[in-house]
């Protein structure tokens, strides 16, 4: 049986320019998985990250700002998120390493592997934000701060089950996260909202086998969306899962665990 541990921010994974993250670690695979988050709570990563880690030693970092992991005044940007993970890369000398970005993370995936893919092996995006397909008022991505929880809710999943539900009734910690993660979201995604305008344009350099993963109920970032994101990644290929929302991973772990690790055969 796999384990999964979770590293405390103050004894965590040191990622670069002294910053320490909480991160979750599992499997002794040898091939490594880097999972970037989006802004759900670690604990809904758990069962992916366990089911990743049948086949990967695996990585998932809380970014900087969320969760419990510190944000060093400097770090106010996807860029700062994207040199941050690439600088730790590169100091672990790993090499063929599979970076997983959920949703946010997906955008952080994507603007490392525009810089450098010399140590991405493969990149794999389930339901990303990121990247302006359409025109200037084409609304592609639906708006995360203007909605209310039980609607969000609807949106984020197929089965609202998942859901931490009326958060009155939630545990204080649990509250205390998912505030942390929507302000720090606002941060680094505010404007433009959840995109880097520029990066469509730079979507040729990732050169490396990629696969695009959805939900097909994704209330926030419809599917269409996802494969018109497949196309424009060189050779990406796109998969969808009917039964699944905007958090893909959550609803549908061991599907997307073993999708990914059929890619990499």
């Amino acid at each position: 049986m796999q384990t999964l541990d979770l590293v405390g921010a103050e004894a965590g994974v040191e990622f670069g320019a002294g910053v320490h993250l909480d991160a979750r670690r599992a499997g002794n695979g040898s091939r490594v998985a880097l999972v970037l988050p989006g802004a759900e709570r670690a604990e809904e990563n758990a069962a992916f990250v366990a089911a990743l880690a049948k086949d990967y030693s695996v990585v998932a970092p809380s970014h900087p700002g969320f969760g419990r992991s510190p944000r060093p005044d400097w770090c106010t940007s996807v860029d700062d998120l994207a040199y941050l993970y690439l600088d730790w890369l590169d100091r672990s000398g790993l090499t063929d390493v599979t970076v997983v970005g959920l949703q946010f993370g997906g955008w952080v995936a994507m603007e490392m592997a525009v810089r450098s893919c010399a140590r991405i092996g493969r990149l794999v995006l389930v339901d990303s934000v990121g990247v302006k397909l359409g025109g200037p008022l084409d609304r592609e991505i639906a708006d995360l701060f203007a909605m209310p929880r039980t609607e969000l809710d609807k949106r984020l999943y197929a089965d609202t089950s998942f859901a931490l539900g009326d958060l009155a009734h939630a545990r204080d910690e649990d509250v205390l996260e998912v505030a942390r993660n929507e302000e720090a979201l606002a941060l680094y995604g505010w404007e433009p909202y959840l995109h880097n305008p520029r990066l469509r344009h730079w979507l040729w350099r990732i050169r490396v086998p990629s696969l695009v993963i959805w939900g097909g109920q994704d209330g926030i970032v419809a599917p269409g969306y996802g494969r018109e994101l497949a196309a424009r990644i060189p050779g990406a290929r796109f998969e969808r899962l009917d039964r699944a929302g905007h958090r893909a991973q959550v609803e549908c772990p061991a599907e997307i665990a073993e999708l990914i690790s059929a890619s990499a055969a």
